[in-house]
């Protein structure tokens, strides 16, 4: 039978996990080297900004756009640039060239107020955009900006030597590790081991004195301490083999005696027989015993029966008190969303009706316990599992009717300072831009810890006659959702407030990049009370209030979508002058 040698499986081990580490380490470097001097290119896009903003700002300035596409030639003629694009004060591209990204979708027609690098894209460019100052008497003005950009290509082009260099070397040291671990398992192992197995094949079972293995090459290392193990292995072979004589002599002897034992042993048996008939009636006895008590058991059993029996009726009267309060829960939700602003005032003995109806049947069940636990102690019928029976009933009825009185008050709370909020707003005229930027100063200490941005594209011309508090509280309500709920896993959120003037009315389309909503929490957003912050405190009635405000407030219409991960967005449209009769 063909087996595979043993140095050769080592061999191949072992060059196996070199080979691993050596791709991995020479990897690692050419990355390594990538990253260093993609980061040197960056610096050197920096650099320049030092070289040649001053011409080319002046240039801009002095409107000399001849000596502006001069300069932006000469930058495209240094190796590490691959192209350049150059925008005066409004955001206007002055000129482009080499290769570029569109960097209008990043910065749309605003200037960048500092250095800011762009990261690499798929095609591989990247590059750095910095702004273009002006001093003149003292004063600092921005002319507008410039966006350097370099590309993967260079980057290679640059490392192209220093890969070869280590590409080399790990094969060069490769090759000379095989020749090396060659020469030295054959020496050390292939050698001294086909010696071995070929002495230990000679040997005969029937002739083992005097027999030894001996290893005639290679130095002393574990195949002469196996040698040496395999000798003592021969020694004590031979000392069982004298062993084994005796021990066949004294099993003779040993037949003898056990013989002897077995007729001792048949007589134990009989002895022992008598004794176990007594045994057997004892069992039988105890069988008895244990009948009369499972038919106690199955009594027991037909009581719980009974008792589990009674628990799934009070289940089926519990269930249908539930759908019952579903159902006022749906009526009442319906209602609210098409409640004039009056009509959230007064909507409130609605909301409180299903706490506080929780509560009044909390109430009368705890009664009927306390009346059920005054009769068995007056007929002397309490027991202890009863009356532990009774007090966890109570700890729950107390429980759901502590939680549903706190949650009428909350409820409570929350309609009376809605209802202040909306009925104090008196009509007046307003321009919206100013208004929107009003609204997005007064929430900047929520939103200065963050990175998120907020972009507001609105004309200055729109004017409007309408309950200014209406605005603010829904810009409020969107802002703070968007902060709380889209931007809750994510360090730089954008939000985009897109204003429209369509003559006499107002469009607007706010929109967030965060994480969304899945399409079952989506149909619930405008829903009262409903809320994924639950239980961190959050009431469910922002969007609620949102909704009403438009619809009712301000006459309009409000339409949202979303999708989980990519943001929500709102459909806002109202006319621009509200005439409130009255």
């Amino acid at each position: 039978m063909q087996h595979k040698s043993l140095s050769r499986k080592l061999l191949t081990k072992v060059l196996s996990v070199y080979f691993i580490l050596t791709f991995v380490v020479t990897l690692g470097q050419i990355v390594a080297e990538y990253f260093n001097t993609k980061n040197h290119i960056n610096g050197e896009l920096e650099t320049l900004q030092q070289t040649f903003s001053g011409s080319l700002t002046r240039a801009i300035w002095e409107l000399n756009t001849q000596q502006a596409l001069i300069i932006a030639d000469g930058l495209l003629a240094i190796p590490a640039i691959e192209g350049i694009i150059v925008r005066d004060d409004s955001g206007a591209v002055i000129t482009q060239l080499g290769r570029y990204i569109d960097i209008q979708q990043r910065f749309s027609t605003q200037l960048v107020r500092e250095g800011v690098r762009l990261t690499e894209q798929q095609s591989g460019i990247f590059g750095y955009t910095f702004p273009l100052i002006f001093e003149f008497s003292g004063r600092a003005t921005q002319v507008g900006d410039v966006t350097l950009f370099s590309s993967r290509a260079v980057v290679i082009d640059r490392i192209k030597i220093g890969i070869y260099f280590l590409v080399g070397n790990a094969m060069l040291k490769t090759t000379f590790l095989i020749l090396l671990f060659l020469m030295a398992f054959r020496k050390q192992l292939t050698i001294p081991l086909t010696e071995l197995t070929q002495q230990i094949e000679d040997l005969e079972l029937d002739q083992l004195d005097g027999a030894r293995v001996e290893i005639q090459h290679g130095d002393t290392s574990e195949l002469s301490v196996m040698a040496d193990a395999f000798n003592r292995l021969i020694g004590r072979v031979q000392d069982y083999k004298h062993q084994l004589e005796t021990t066949q002599k004294q099993l003779m002897l040993s037949n003898e005696k056990l013989d002897q034992q077995n007729l001792m042993l048949e007589q134990e048996v009989a002895r022992k027989t008598s004794g176990l008939s007594q045994a057997m009636m004892d069992l039988q006895q105890q069988k008895q015993e244990l009948e009369v008590k499972q038919q106690s058991l199955r009594e027991e059993i037909e009581r719980r029966r009974h008792t589990e029996d009674a628990l799934r009726s009070k289940q089926t009267e519990l269930e249908k008190i539930v759908d019952d309060l579903k159902q006022a829960q749906d009526r009442l939700v319906q209602s609210e969303k098409m409640a004039a602003l009056g009509g959230l005032v007064a909507g409130i003995t609605h909301e409180v009706n299903t706490p506080v109806g929780i509560g009044v049947t909390a109430t009368s069940f705890l009664a009927e316990k306390i009346n059920a636990l005054e009769l068995a102690y007056n007929d002397k019928t309490l027991s202890p599992k009863v009356l532990e029976h009774f007090i966890e009933e109570a700890k729950q009825g107390s429980e759901l009717l502590q939680s549903n009185l706190v949650r009428a008050s909350e409820l409570i709370a929350s309609f009376k300072q809605i209802a202040v909020d909306q009925t104090s707003e008196a009509i007046r005229t307003i321009n919206l831009a100013e208004y929107l930027h009003e609204v997005i100063r007064s929430l900047q200490p929520n939103f200065k810890k963050t990175k998120h941005q907020i972009e507001v594209n609105c004309p200055d011309s729109i004017i409007l006659s309408c309950p200014a508090g209406a605005i603010s509280q829904i810009f409020t309500n969107l802002l703070m959702n968007s902060l709380i709920h889209g931007f809750e896993d994510l360090q730089e959120g954008l939000i985009r407030i897109t204003v429209l003037d369509e003559d006499e009315n107002v469009d607007i389309k706010y929109s967030d990049n965060g994480k969304g909503l899945p399409p079952e929490q989506l149909e619930k957003l405008f829903h009262p009370f409903f809320t994924t912050k639950r239980d961190q405190g959050g009431s469910g009635l922002g969007t609620h209030i949102t909704y009403n405000l438009v619809r009712q407030t301000l006459g309009g219409s409000i339409q949202v979508s979303s999708e989980p991960g990519n943001g929500l967005h709102y459909h806002i449209c109202f006319p621009k002058n509200l005439k409130i009769s009255g």
